[in-house]
């Protein structure tokens, strides 16, 4: 691979990225949607976890989740959060770091209905993060989401939608022979970017 000169990469890193993520997918990636999401509770706690991108655009990167999980706890104590995909190939790597919000109960229906059924009534039956007795008793709320419904339409829970991160800073970075990877950080100044070079 080639290597990577900051002052040819579109000046909009949202641009970049999207480039980069379709690269990543029509080469094979598996999931390249998958996206390390890192958050902190209000008292500086860390904790991170797998998230699947579900949107970007120029307001930002959009994932969904339970609001009542640990990930949903962090962000509304401290709405900052970093974004990480890796793929391999082709050997790079985007960090996304910001602030975050939910998108509106709008976005989050629409999204929501798109999902499979089963996965719709999976909402329903997940307490994400709580503690259950054993996997029968996960699988005896599905049970009642099932028969709850029935053969009508499955509403999104109130508990479950989605979040936004908007970008202060992204960092591409792509491998290079002997560790001297290349590094380009986009900051958000104003309206626009400030794009620099980083060593290794």
């Amino acid at each position: 691979m080639a290597d990577l000169d900051c002052a040819e990469l579109d000046a909009d890193p949202i641009d970049q990225f999207v480039a980069w993520f379709d690269e990543a997918r029509a080469s094979g990636v598996p999931e390249p949607e998958a996206m390390t999401l890192a958050t902190a509770d209000a008292e500086g706690r860390p904790s991170a976890r797998t998230v699947l991108l579900r949107g970007v655009d120029a307001r930002g990167f959009r994932f969904y989740t339970n609001y009542t999980s640990r990930k949903a706890s962090d962000l509304e104590g401290n709405p900052r959060a970093a974004l990480v995909f890796r793929w391999q190939p082709p050997n790079r790597q985007v960090i996304v770091t910001g602030r975050v919000e939910r998108t509106s109960p709008q976005d989050s229906d629409a999204y929501f209905a798109s999902r499979p059924r089963e996965s719709r009534l999976g909402a329903w039956a997940s307490g994400q993060g709580t503690e259950l007795r054993d996997r029968g008793q996960l699988d005896d709320r599905f049970r009642a989401a099932r028969e709850r419904f029935g053969g009508e339409e499955v509403p999104r829970p109130g508990h479950w939608g989605g979040f936004r991160l908007a970008p202060e800073a992204v960092e591409l970075w792509q491998h290079g022979a002997f560790r001297l990877h290349d590094r380009c950080l986009y900051v958000r100044e104003g309206e626009g970017w400030r794009r620099t070079r980083l060593s290794p």
